[in-house]
């Protein structure tokens, strides 16, 4: 897909969602971590007209298991049942929205685009903007149209898994960029998972830094020259964070930023940290 196609803003949805387009599909992604049922809530007291509700956990995930992470990938056949019962078909247009900084819809746009599919996009600033600029709002559920399943099931492509970062370790072959905070990444706290710190040699790059001051993303020039001073090739990147969903926001915005072929290790921190074989590192 075209770079300038991956986001949308608040105008080009409303003259979308005017046109009644039936290839048209709104995904509200709204999650809160602390509280995993807020995310519905707010959606039913007011959402972009026409969206369903995708749950984090419920669609985007498989239950937790500390052996795999907080947030683990479905297999494909459960991501593609999912799909199915979203109402998605491969020729959908599918724009997916959270409340602000577009990680949980970025979640979910790697997981489509990782198994195929063309037409995704984000909405830029999320439901907050659309709101902020007195476009309308819909209460209550909508529920999607179940789709027949598709025959063929797709695997999802440019994904490391934590044997793969293990190797790289002794062979070091790509770099990790973590996208959680740097207190955490230096390991000085840990609020959600059992151990503090990071996988050796990674290095910290906080998904915020992809936002303006507006949260709005940054422009393609604006990103590719920060993530071009990395010095590292976009397809040696591996993407990772404390349970496989903020790390979505790195990875989309090098895509923004033309820098295609960087990779996502879904476990994460999460699954790392509950190995205790694999090592630890702290501070900066």
């Amino acid at each position: 897909m075209n770079t300038t196609n991956l986001l949308i803003n608040n105008k080009e949805l409303r003259l979308l969602l005017q046109h009644q387009d039936s290839k048209v599909l709104t995904f509200d992604c709204r999650f809160n971590l602390a509280k995993s049922h807020i995310g519905k809530e707010q959606y039913l007291e007011g959402h972009i007209p026409g969206a369903h509700y995708v749950d984090l956990e419920r669609d985007l995930s498989c239950p937790e298991n500390p052996q795999l992470g907080r947030h683990p990938l479905p297999t494909p056949e459960s991501w593609a049942n999912t799909r199915s019962q979203l109402g998605i078909s491969s020729d959908s247009k599918i724009v997916i929205y959270d409340d602000l900084e577009n990680t949980y819809s970025a979640r979910m746009w790697w997981m489509l685009t990782a198994t195929g599919h063309k037409n995704v996009q984000i909405l830029d600033g999320g439901f907050h903007t659309w709101t902020s600029l007195g476009n309308p709002v819909e209460l209550g559920d909508n529920q999607p149209s179940p789709l027949k399943l598709e025959a063929n099931v797709v695997g999802y492509t440019n994904l490391i898994e934590m044997q793969d970062v293990q190797d790289n370790l002794s062979n070091p072959i790509f770099h990790i960029i973590d996208a959680r905070a740097p207190e955490r990444f230096r390991g000085d706290i840990e609020p959600l998972d059992p151990v503090a710190g990071h996988i050796p040699g990674a290095i910290n790059r906080l998904y915020k830094m992809n936002l303006n001051s507006d949260a709005l993303f940054k422009s393609p020039n604006e990103l590719r020259k920060e993530w071009h001073s990395l010095n590292l090739a976009p397809e040696l990147i591996v993407h990772q964070c404390g349970s496989g969903v903020t790390a979505c926001n790195n990875l989309f915005a090098m895509e923004l930023a033309g820098l295609k072929g960087s990779k996502l290790y879904a476990g994460s921190w999460s699954q790392w940290c509950n190995h205790s074989n694999n090592p630890v590192a702290t501070g900066d």
